[in-house]
């Protein structure tokens, strides 16, 4: 099996030396194709604007100056020798992508590029955040492995992505996987803090409020707040057909008068 890996966190991100661990009990054929600098938060940004700058760093490693989009787009169809890749793995995130989030994240996002380029693809996250010599990547290398090697004998459609995340426990606490559904928070954790630089001058610095939703049985969310794996299939199509079905009765034929 070729593997392409990637992320949002940077070619030097911790999260992608696990990746990286996790990989290779699966194949020891790996090409990487990574930012340069951190990416989080460019969702499905494709750099048209400015060159993309890239940095060979040995025979299958390889850092852009541009987003996850294009470190995925590059890869498959530049930068790897011979036969595209079977897999593409996204990860691991430093940090959860769960609920509304998903469609913000850089990581999810170089794994719906893969998918769009017609390579099974999937997204890896981890909970929790790096403090002294604490190993919270731990539960996605011990893990990942076993749960990427079923979802590929399992296989899933074209137009899917694989979205797993890892509570942030440890090893032998976590005892489930679960797969579940994206949900919506019901509070916005997404905030800007107003700070004053050296120089007197303004700016805000985005980030997320600590809070916790209160989110319903078989969701993304609850399986991590009840410290299990969460294994959600995602696919790019936004279409809420309810509405489509409600709408077609009063907007449907010639169009309405002003």
């Amino acid at each position: 099996m070729r593997i392409l890996l990637t992320n949002d966190d940077g070619i030097h991100a911790e999260g992608l030396v696990a990746l990286e661990n996790i990989a290779k009990v699966l194949t020891d054929d790996i090409w990487i194709c990574a930012p340069e600098y951190e990416q989080s938060g460019a969702s499905r940004a494709l750099t048209l604007s400015d060159p993309v700058r890239v940095r060979k760093l040995d025979a299958r490693r390889f850092a852009t100056s541009g987003t996850p989009t294009d470190c995925v787009m590059l890869a498959i169809s530049e930068l790897i020798e011979g036969a595209k890749p079977d897999l593409v793995l996204s990860g691991v995130n430093r940090g959860a992508n769960l609920a509304e989030d998903v469609t913000l994240s850089g990581t999810v996002a170089g794994a719906i590029e893969g998918m769009a380029m017609g390579v099974a693809s999937i997204a890896l996250s981890q909970t929790g955040w790096p403090t002294g010599n604490d190993d919270i990547f731990a539960p996605a290398e011990r893990f990942a492995p076993g749960i990427i090697r079923k979802l590929v004998e399992t296989g899933w459609p074209k137009g899917v992505i694989i979205n797993v995340n890892f509570p942030s426990r440890p090893v032998e606490q976590i005892t489930e996987v679960e797969v579940t559904r994206q949900t919506f928070r019901d509070i916005n954790v997404r905030h800007a803090e107003k700070r004053t630089d050296l120089r007197n001058r303004e700016y805000y610095w985005m980030g997320f409020r600590q809070e916790l939703s209160s989110p319903a049985a078989g969701t993304d969310l609850k399986a991590i707040y009840d410290g299990k794996i969460s294994v959600t299939p995602l696919h790019i199509d936004l279409t809420h057909l309810e509405t489509v079905h409600r709408l077609k009765g009063v907007l449907g034929g010639v169009p309405p008068k002003a």
